[in-house]
């Protein structure tokens, strides 16, 4: 069933709470001084049933200008609203206020209630109308229906209902498949229960036992139980109003302008790139770095407005900034905000999110005027194209995508899938997980790579490369392990380079002995390979030949790297050979035996104990055997 919120607006006094009370026969006002004062103070809920069946919930806003934070804290949700305007008074300031902030949200359906019709003649009233009606001309209530209603005495009432309930059918459906949103605009304890909060859930759905998030704080919660209309549920959908009792957090934990929603969905800020509007009738002008009043979803925040084009902002005008928070918020791309000036506060602009965790923005910069530009169009694949572009060093996975963009899991497994269809975004598989990157960063990269080996090899003919943990801290820094494995195969497939014992070389490298060192390497090799299993000392072999030092030690670290010598310490090594016979003999042995001690293994071998050892401390490393107290087995 589609859900519907109607919120109303207007001026103090002009009878949005009784025309309420006449609908349902609720009153909204809860707190004590509303009662007392005859005004409302805070945002009052209730709800009513359509003639369709439909069950609307209502939000009354107060129409005080001191209590305008709560009013806008509450119609953000809002699917239909019924500006109120007094027939003995007219349009007044509130009305003209309430009527901008509905403007740059974007509310798009609504209906004008004339109230107090008990209260003028029929002429007085016609001409009410005809003001109102000029009032509205060219936003979105101007073919709005004028109902003059008498709450009091009941008149107009049935016209207003039969007119919500038209405007129910063609109200447009939330999004159920996205993930759930609940920004928080009340918290309070019942006993017995814990932590009630409230809101209108503006996406998604909500079910008992879900786990939960709240942002900005990352609290880590569940939910324990559901109420919608002060009736309990299992769960509940975007669009209705919603109780919801927490777990395991305290009500002093939670504040209005908190938003509830999937765990890890969100990523708390303190800057926000946006599109601002300007109110074509607004007062004042904004001039770079104002301090501004932020009302996102129920949360009222101080920012700084960094104008990114241009250094003052006038009205009717429109720009590219970056908001800059004195607090952390959640929110998402595409969510709509207002604006109101530090002092006085009156409502001067408003607008979308078009990046809601950016990096800091300078002024007058061609390219970031072009990748807000992209944003604002709001293409999905342009808009990932871009994001890997600018963020590709980091190797996002896709959750970590869906956080900073607000895309659904499978709408973005599509995007990514039409990205790499263009050859224009890699993946990288790591177990369960996928991360991005945009192939223009990869060849870049790409690059970079052939550019440090080449310097490598040039100074280091023999060498059969860099170490991959060097190659790392160069280029990879940030990059887990496996993952960086992945990033290597993706370069030795599209020939950049060769990976080989760990070293890391242009594809097309090969070491090329002159003809001295080719004897050399002869001569080492000879000498490793009839030692087998008791390999002499470099520093002993490098006294008692007729090669030159320099030499002779450059053919020695060329083989190591190369993979013909294995180095095991500073003073041990054995020809590769060797080492893979003594790796086949530790096997076999434990196979036929279960398990071998190292005094078995050094008399396997015909060695020392001090070779033995080393020996086997190197396959545990590599777990081809494990140690279990004194003896080894296979791993």
């Amino acid at each position: 069933m589609k859900n519907v919120i109607i919120g109303t607006a207007g001026h103090i006094d002009h009878g949005k709470t009784t025309l309420i009370k006449a609908l349902t026969g609720r009153n909204t006002d809860r707190l004590k001084e509303e009662k007392e004062r005859g005004i409302s103070i805070d945002l009052g809920f209730t709800y009513f049933d359509l003639p369709s069946g439909k069950r609307a919930g209502i939000i009354d806003v107060p129409g005080h200008e001191k209590f305008i934070k709560n009013m806008l804290a509450g119609i953000g949700g809002i699917d239909i609203v019924v500006l109120v305007i007094a027939a003995d008074e007219g349009v007044m300031p509130q009305t003209k206020e309430h009527l901008n902030i509905l403007k740059l949200l974007k509310v798009k359906k609504g209906i004008i209630a004339l109230t107090k019709k008990d209260m003028v003649d029929s002429e007085w009233l016609e001409m009410i109308s005809d003001q109102v009606q000029l009032e509205v001309e060219g936003t979105f209530l101007e073919e709005a229906k004028i109902i003059p209603i008498s709450s009091v005495k009941g008149c107009g009432l049935n016209e207003l209902i039969a007119e919500i309930d038209r405007l129910a059918e063609v109200v447009e459906q939330k999004d159920t498949t996205a993930n759930f949103r609940l920004p928080i605009d009340r918290a309070f304890t019942v006993p017995g229960f814990g932590t009630i909060v409230t809101g209108t859930l503006i996406s998604g759905i909500i079910k008992e036992g879900d786990k939960i998030e709240l942002y900005p704080s990352n609290l880590q919660s569940r939910i324990r139980s559901i109420q919608v209309h002060e009736s309990g549920v299992k769960e509940a959908d975007a669009g209705q109003r919603v109780a919801v009792n927490i777990a395991n957090v305290s009500v002093g934990e939670v504040h209005r302008g908190d938003v509830l929603s999937r765990p890890g969905s969100m990523e708390p800020t303190m800057m926000i790139d946006a599109k601002m509007e300007m109110l074509d009738d607004a007062l004042m002008t904004i001039d770079n770095r104002d301090r501004l009043r932020l009302y996102h979803g129920t949360s009222e925040i101080m920012c700084r407005v960094v104008l990114l084009d241009r250094d003052e902002l006038k009205p009717g005008e429109s720009a590219f900034v970056q908001l800059r928070l004195e607090e952390k918020i959640a929110c998402q791309k595409s969510d709509r905000f207002v604006i109101r000036f530090y002092s006085p506060m009156i409502t001067i602009a408003g607008g979308t999110i078009l990046d809601p965790n950016p990096p800091k923005r300078k002024r007058y910069k061609e390219d970031v005027m072009e990748e807000l530009s992209i944003k604002e169009k709001g293409d999905p694949i342009e808009v990932v194209d871009q994001f890997l572009l600018q963020n590709s060093d980091k190797f996002y996975e896709k959750k970590e995508i869906i956080k900073q963009l607000g895309f659904l899991d499978d709408s973005l497994t599509s995007i990514l899938e039409a990205l790499k269809d263009k050859c224009l975004a890699v993946e990288f598989k790591q177990g369960e997980d996928r991360y991005y990157a945009h192939t223009k960063y990869l060849k870049v990269v790409g690059e970079q790579f052939e550019n440090i080996l080449t310097q490598f090899h040039s100074k280091n003919p023999l060498k059969a490369g860099i170490s991959k943990e060097e190659v790392k801290s160069k280029l990879f820094e940030a990059v887990k392990p496996k993952l960086y494995d992945a990033i290597l195969g993706y370069y030795v497939q599209n020939n950049y380079i060769k990976v080989e014992n760990q070293f890391v070389a242009k594809s097309d490298f090969e070491v090329v002995f002159t003809e001295n060192q080719g004897k050399i390497k002869v001569f080492l090799l000879d000498i490793y390979n009839e030692s087998k299993f008791n390999p002499p000392k470099f520093s002993d072999i490098i006294e008692k030949n007729k090669f030159d030092r320099n030499q002779i030690q450059m053919v020695y670290n060329a083989l190591i790297s190369m993979g013909f010598l294995v180095k095991l310490d500073e003073e041990i090594v054995f020809a590769k050979d060797s080492y893979n016979q003594a790796i086949q003999c530790v096997k076999d042995y434990i196979i036929q035996n279960g398990s071998i001690q190292l005094g078995e293994f050094r008399d396997l071998l015909g060695t020392s104990r001090k070779y033995a050892m080393s020996l086997l401390d190197s396959f545990d490393q590599q777990k081809i055997t494990k140690r279990v107290e004194d003896k080894r087995i296979l791993y």
